[in-house]
């Protein structure tokens, strides 16, 4: 299927670029996996318009893009609210919204949360490299918005309106607290290092990005000073380098790393630090691991439903 024009782009925003749910399977390579940093948002997304849960869409960094619609199209603005509008009107998150040829999608003030998701419904096309549509910039993987003027889709258009339930719309606080996993390197801290580890609030350092989530706190966390083998990380492994300020690796973390693993953000939880800006706070609770997979049955059950109601709901 050959695809067509579906957005003049008039402004970027700051750092807006395509993501999937990632470059699976190309750790061992050198590859870092990518893709949406917010998952929760990003799949919501593509439910509502009716595409696949990982059909690229457009992963908003703070300020949005402006974008024309060159085609009749239907999109859904998910995640951090940044006050969608179109032709100056506002628009609902969490919803359908059909634009028409000439409509212009803008976003204004910031309200709550980082990244914003913008689902097309057919999709981007996007070159597919290693399995993935999604940008990695430090790979020099794709490119940025700022690098397009006009985007290229596969337009789909319906007149019909689809919102989510209220309560699965996440609230985007600035303090909270995530559930933790034992790391691999758990043992190599003291007890007290430990507990102390989890009775701590940390601050979200300005420095954080795609990469990883720096946190500080005024007592370190541990002394460990022994070498570890270098080993693969997981999106939410909680890495102690020697200054004793935690970090938390994100979609564009590296392969592998040789800093001490204390523990690991289970999954279902990812997406609340996803949306934390800079000096947010952040603490952390022990969870066995069997708990935290119950909590990502639940959540891909919720998916699941969601996607055959979207489905089996008839156009009008």
């Amino acid at each position: 299927m050959d695809s067509s024009p579906i957005f003049q782009v008039i402004k970027p925003g700051i750092y807006t670029t395509f993501q999937d749910m990632g470059r699976i399977g190309f750790q061992k390579y050198g590859l870092p996996v990518a893709g949406a940093m917010d998952l929760y948002a990003f799949q919501i997304g593509n439910i509502l318009v009716g595409n696949t849960r990982n059909t690229v869409s457009l992963e908003v960094t703070l300020i949005g893009p402006k974008l024309k619609a060159k085609a009749a199209i239907t999109v859904a603005i998910t995640g951090a609210n940044l006050e969608p509008e179109v032709n100056g009107q506002s628009r609902p998150m969490w919803s359908t919204i059909q634009l028409e040829k000439g409509d212009v999608l803008s976003f204004g003030k910031y309200h709550s949360g980082v990244r914003a998701y913008i689902s097309v419904a057919g999709g981007f096309d996007v070159p597919v490299l290693f399995q993935s549509q999604s940008t990695d910039i430090r790979s020099g993987i794709g490119q940025t918005l700022d690098q397009y003027s006009t985007l290229n889709g596969f337009p789909k258009s319906e007149k019909k309106g689809i919102g989510l339930s209220k309560h699965l719309i996440p609230t985007y606080a600035t303090s909270i607290e995530v559930a933790v996993i034992e790391g691999p390197h758990m043992s190599s801290f003291k007890s007290n290092e430990r507990k102390e580890f989890f009775n701590k609030t940390f601050l979200v350092e300005p420095n954080s990005n795609r990469m990883g989530y720096r946190l500080s706190n005024s007592k370190k966390v541990g002394t460990i000073k022994q070498d570890i083998w270098s080993d693969a990380i997981p999106f939410g492994g909680i890495q102690v380098p020697p200054n004793g300020q935690p970090i938390i690796l994100m979609a564009d973390r590296q392969p592998t790393g040789g800093y001490p693993r204390i523990g690991t953000v289970i999954s279902t939880d990812l997406p609340k630090i996803a949306q934390l800006p800079p000096k947010s706070e952040l603490s952390f609770y022990p969870i066995s691991v069997e708990e935290a997979q119950e909590r990502v049955i639940r959540l891909e059950r919720e998916l699941v439903t969601l996607g055959m109601i979207r489905k089996h709901m008839p156009s009008r």
